[in-house]
């Protein structure tokens, strides 16, 4: 995941958001993380984020592919009194990591209870002109990367509940 480090905390995320045509085969073959994430806030966008056994408040800039990102470390003991304090849906997906090339990997969501059904892919670039330059893989689809509803933080209010 190429990401622009500015300070240890902070980083630019500029990413492609991508609505699979189809998954790939054989899934369990590759890494995955257990995410559930909430939102404290979504103007500006302050969510938590538990990944597998992993805590996390972020800040998130304004922006659609891209923006920055403040993340801060959460103790367990943390992350479950900010819990109750979520507004909207607690998101859970599984995130499988699968290599696209030398330098990126598709992060592939599929979200779980109220959003079930829902799948998204991400790639993360070093640059605007190289996001721009991207060719995606047969198995991707339409392109929503400016599409809001397709933005955790709007999920999260039940932009694309099903």
């Amino acid at each position: 995941m190429p990401k622009t480090k500015q300070n240890d905390l902070t980083h630019m995320e500029i990413e492609r958001k991508i609505l699979p045509r189809w998954l790939p085969q054989n899934l369990d073959q590759y890494a995955y993380h257990d995410i559930e994430q909430g939102y404290l806030c979504t103007d500006p966008t302050i969510r938590i984020r538990k990944m597998d056994h992993t805590y996390f408040l972020t800040c998130k800039s304004a922006g659609m592919m891209a923006h920055t990102e403040y993340e801060i470390p959460l103790s367990q003991e943390s992350y479950e009194h900010l819990r109750k304090k979520t507004d909207g849906i607690l998101i859970t997906k599984r995130r499988y990591l699968l290599p696209l090339d030398d330098t990126h990997t598709i992060e592939l969501d599929i979200f779980h209870g109220s959003l079930e059904g829902i799948t998204l892919a991400e790639v993360e670039f070093a640059s605007i002109e190289e996001a721009d330059s991207f060719t995606p893989p047969d198995w991707f689809g339409e392109d929503v990367t400016y599409d809001s509803r397709y933005h955790n933080s709007e999920m999260s209010k039940g932009a694309l509940q099903s």
